[in-house]
């Protein structure tokens, strides 16, 4: 008596979850329907019984009758579609009407799966006008090709691709290719909120997506717009450091994808530097801003054709550059030791920060005691670089305003990844 108690009740809540499946479904159906001869398909009886049928079919256990079931279900759709007289061609009522039968069968297999696909069927439905904006004219045509793009790459070309390294630890090919697709994707994400937030905040959105790219060239761009008098030095120096935020948010992507170890260490000192560079830019943005006659978009870092949400030669050429200088940080380690790790990690920072780190984290674990000098060189002697890029693009206005905070947040990452190194 127990077991059939407990399958009794099974069943009932199966069919429970079901009927409100095809409610919620149907509910909203029911307000598209229209009135008279020319009304859609089905509202939102014949949604919930569908659902109904669907669990009811499955309940019974008899394989054959869902399969009945469903046929049914589909032929009526397609008489009621042949038959439509609403002047809409679309099948989406149709489709709905059978998916929600499959919904009230898998019900009987999966309450919270079954709940799940109705209220994202549901969703579907309700959004119609704002899917159909997004693509017809928000979305442009450029954005549209690279979100193929991005998708064959990380869901075709990546899989494919053996996921053992070449040569000692580096040239890992599933490596290198995944971390082109977290470049890309940090590039789109970035280009896609310069385009969803508000007109005044463009600035700061487009210093944060430069910084994406590159934050070195976004400082010498912003540097020269300083020397040619087309933006105060502060203003560009608070871009700047918005820019910085981007490359400290890099250096946990490229962690995550070359050695995901050092995350432990990592998290904690590169968020703190980028919450600190992130305000401090902000705040001089804002304040630059209050006292610019006209601050408008002109001030903005570029951003090469804006209407593409990323660079891909860029990304490819960033990927490259970090393989490459992983290559010679493993020859010259293999040749000379923690030396030759310290030596060429210095110098790859003096142009590139992730490459260098890559490099670094590829070749040790995140408890390596050399590994943490040779990282925190790579920061110190990148920050650096980038105050003298400012001095030489800008001048000692640009520079003097750029160097306290940039200095200033380094150090930051500096003292919380050697506190939290031990």
């Amino acid at each position: 008596m127990p077991e059939l108690l407990l399958s009794l009740g099974a069943a009932a809540a199966a069919l429970a979850v079901a009927l409100g499946c095809g409610l919620l479904v149907g509910i909203e159906r029911e307000r598209r329907k229209g009135s008279g001869p020319g009304r859609a398909l089905a509202g939102v009886r014949s949604f919930a019984v569908a659902a109904l049928m669907g669990a009811t079919t499955m309940l019974v256990g008899q394989l054959w009758l869902t399969v009945v079931g469903a046929a049914f279900v589909a032929a009526l759709a397609v008489v009621a579609y042949r038959r439509d007289r609403s002047g809409d061609p679309g099948v989406t009522t149709e489709l709905a009407l059978l998916l929600t039968f499959v919904i009230g069968a898998l019900c009987t297999l999966s309450l919270t799966l079954g709940a799940a696909l109705a209220v994202t069927l549901t969703g579907l439905l309700a959004g119609r006008e704002r899917m159909h904006d997004f693509a017809r004219h928000w979305l442009q045509p450029a954005e549209l090709r690279d979100g193929i793009v991005l998708a064959a790459l990380a869901l075709i070309a990546l899989p494919l691709l053996p996921d053992r390294p070449l040569w000692g630890l580096v040239l890992n090919p599933r490596t290198i290719a995944t971390l082109l697709v977290v470049l890309l994707a940090i590039q789109a994400l970035a280009h896609l909120c310069r385009r969803v937030l508000r007109e005044r905040q463009a600035l700061m959105l487009s210093a944060l997506a430069s910084g994406f790219v590159s934050s070195t060239a976004t400082i010498a761009t912003l540097g020269m717009e300083v020397r040619a008098d087309k933006t105060p030095a502060r203003l560009a120096a608070g871009a700047a450091l918005l820019s910085c935020v981007a490359t400290l948010l890099q250096l946990l992507a490229v962690a995550a994808t070359v050695q995901p170890s050092w995350l432990t260490v990592l998290w904690l000192p590169v968020l703190a530097g980028a919450g600190v560079a992130g305000l401090l830019g902000a705040w001089m943005v804002r304040s630059a801003m209050a006292h610019t006659a006209t601050p408008d978009r002109a001030t903005a870092p570029s951003v090469p054709d804006p209407q593409r949400m990323f660079s891909l030669p860029g990304a490819a050429l960033v990927a490259a550059l970090l393989t490459g200088v992983q290559a010679a940080v493993q020859g010259l380690t293999a040749w000379l030791g923690d030396t030759g790790l310290l030596a060429a990690t210095l110098i790859a920072a003096l142009a590139e920060l992730h490459a260098a780190s890559a490099a670094v984290m590829a070749q040790s674990p995140a408890a390596s005691g050399p590994a943490f000098i040779a990282l925190g060189g790579a920061l110190a002697v990148h920050a650096l670089a980038k105050c003298v890029t400012a001095q030489l693009s800008g001048g000692w206005a640009f520079a003097s305003a750029l160097a306290p905070g940039l200095l200033g947040h380094t150090a930051l990452v500096l003292a919380l990844l050697f506190a939290t190194s031990g």
